[in-house]
C-alpha cells in the first residue's frame, strides 16, 4: 500500500485512521505491517469491501477529506474497481527488520543459516548483495541488468533480502545493512 505525504503525516499524528482505495481485490490484510517511510509503519487494523453509499462523513474526516464529497470525488477519479474501507493505525514499535539489519555481529550459525537460506534463493542472491555493496545508492533500474534480471524481479528479490535484515531501501537505490556488511565480511 502506498502512503502519500497526506496519508502519512496523518497517520503518525493520529488524525487519520481510515484510507480508502479502489481495487480489484485487497492488496492489504488486517494485522499487516506496512512501511510508510522515514522509518515509520502501519498497521492495518481492518480491511473491508464498502459502498460510496456506506461512506460517512465521519469516515471522510478520519481519511483526511474535510468532507464526503471530497471523499468520494477523490475515488471516483480513481477508476471503477470496489471501495475498499482500510483502517489504520500507527506501529509505535521498531520494525524488526530494521532491528534485525542493525545486528552487525554474526555467530557461525547466523553466517551458516544465511548460507542456507541464500543458497535456496539462488546465485543471484549473493551476486546481488555484493553488487550492493560495490554499488550503494544506485538505482534499481541500473542494477536489475547485471544480475540479469526484470526490474520489477530484481525488486522482489532485493525485497526478500531485505527480509532477512540484510539491505537497507535509500531513496534511491539500496544499501547494506550492518548486518549485510558482516554477512559479507563473515563470507572472505
Amino acid at each position: 500500500m502506498l502512503f502519500e505525504r497526506r496519508l502519512r503525516e496523518g497517520v503518525q499524528n493520529g488524525s487519520i485512521t481510515l484510507a480508502f482505495r479502489r481495487w480489484k481485490r485487497a492488496q492489504v490484510t488486517a494485522g499487516g505491517r506496512y512501511r510508510m517511510g522515514s522509518g515509520l509503519m502501519a498497521e492495518v487494523t481492518s480491511v473491508a469491501v464498502t459502498s460510496a453509499a456506506d461512506v460517512t462523513e465521519g469516515d471522510s474526516r478520519a481519511a483526511g477529506y474535510p468532507g464526503r464529497a471530497a471523499l468520494l470525488a477523490d475515488l471516483d477519479a480513481r477508476g471503477h474497481d470496489p471501495i475498499h474501507r482500510v483502517g489504520l493505525r500507527l506501529v509505535t514499535e521498531p520494525d524488526p527488520r530494521d532491528v534485525l539489519g542493525a545486528t552487525a555481529s554474526l555467530t557461525a550459525s547466523d553466517v551458516a543459516e544465511l548460507d542456507r537460506r541464500l543458497d535456496r534463493m539462488g546465485p543471484w542472491a549473493v551476486r546481488t548483495l555484493e553488487l550492493i555493496a560495490e554499488r550503494p545508492g544506485v538505482r534499481a533500474g541500473d542494477l536489475a541488468p547485471e544480475v540479469e534480471q526484470e526490474l520489477a524481479r530484481f525488486k522482489l528479490n532485493v525485497r526478500r533480502l531485505k527480509e532477512l535484515g540484510l539491505t537497507i531501501s535509500l531513496e534511491t537505490g539500496y544499501r547494506l545493512s550492518p548486518r549485510g556488511e558482516a554477512y559479507l565480511s563473515a563470507r572472505g
